[in-house]
């Protein structure tokens, strides 16, 4: 059952409590921490990414279209639309000779607040380059064109690459694929419903990848590597998964995906970390938890804590700019 996580004050009161779950685990599948249910039952939504990714170096696609770190790393992305998304998106592209209107992930304002309104402010017109997922489209095109399969209806579950993908995830996670829920994303791919104990599996596993398969741990090696070198590709200015990555000394992944579930990779202390919040709300209770957990698990340093801090403990504020009151995390872990 899920429990309390985070509290939302204002002035004396506690206006607001946000329930969800947590799992730690090891990339052996032994379960180190939880608060709530560690088989919380959710889609991964788009924390399924980096897993994902895994899929574009088993297909050949990179090795053939030669992807430097930066593309990788907008391929586990969740990106903001900002300009130099854009660019990085089209360079994909262009290399593997597609172009936007091969990308079936629709358009969209940008998923952070501030650039959405600057998006209007601007009058820029919405492409489906603009999606915070067509990083991924564009890793899934172009294992299509390496594989030989043809790219159109590329999200439908039954295309091959999708059957393909649809195997990583069951590997990595360690769930039998006729068990994994199958469900339509927002950006019209299938989404993967499983307890978050898998998805914490799973990312310890990349993260961790000594002993997987040679393909597979290659593709893990460079994954982390890209993610840590461009975090800025994985969000975008300002965002948690960016913030988190570049001011932790590349020892973690983190990524997020909607309706509020979190995953982290941590390596050498091999620690995989899914959280859920049940209310799916992100903005305010799922990024306090994360760096709690962090801080649980003394994953973090002193000067770490210091600069993740604003995440942990948010100001409350009103319309005009006055705090008043606090968004902190409340719960406890339980060690096994």
């Amino acid at each position: 059952m899920s429990v309390e996580l985070t509290f939302v004050w204002r002035g004396e009161l506690i206006e607001s409590i946000h329930r969800g779950d947590v799992v730690v685990v090891n990339s052996k599948g032994k379960i180190l921490a939880y608060a709530g249910d560690p088989f919380k039952v959710t889609y991964i939504r788009s924390s399924a990414k980096p897993i994902q990714a895994i899929n574009v170096f088993l297909s050949g696609a990179y090795g053939k279209f030669n992807f430097s770190d930066d593309e990788m790393s907008i391929m586990c992305a969740s990106h903001f639309g900002e300009d130099f998304h854009i660019k990085t998106v089209k360079n994909i592209l262009n290399k593997i000779g597609a172009s936007e209107k091969d990308l079936l992930c629709g358009g969209g304002y940008s998923i952070n607040r501030e650039y959405a309104l600057k998006q209007a402010r601007e009058n820029i017109t919405i492409t489906p380059l603009h999606s915070d997922c067509s990083g991924k489209h564009a890793g899934i095109i172009a294992s299509c064109i390496a594989k030989g399969y043809g790219i159109k209806d590329y999200n439908k579950p039954n295309h091959p690459v999708q059957r393909d993908i649809l195997k990583i995830i069951s590997k990595m996670c360690e769930i039998d694929k006729d068990k994994i829920i199958l469900g339509i994303d927002g950006c019209s791919v299938p989404v993967f419903g499983m307890p978050i104990y898998n998805l914490a599996l799973a990312f310890a596993k990349l993260s961790n990848p000594k002993d997987l398969e040679d393909d597979i741990k290659f593709a893990s090696e460079n994954i982390l590597r890209a993610m840590n070198t461009f975090p800025e590709m994985v969000a975008g200015t300002g965002g948690f998964c960016t913030e988190l990555m570049k001011n932790t000394k590349g020892k973690l992944i983190g990524k997020l995906g909607a309706e509020a579930v979190y995953a982290v990779g941590v390596k050498d202390l091999d620690i995989g970390i899914a959280v859920k919040i049940e209310d799916g709300n992100f903005s305010r209770a799922l990024y306090p938890v994360i760096v709690e957990v962090l801080e649980r698990l003394n994953v973090l340093d002193e000067d770490e804590k210091e600069k993740l801090k604003k995440f942990k403990i948010i100001d409350n504020k009103n319309s005009v700019g006055d705090i008043v009151g606090v968004i902190k995390p409340v719960f406890t872990l339980k060690y096994l």
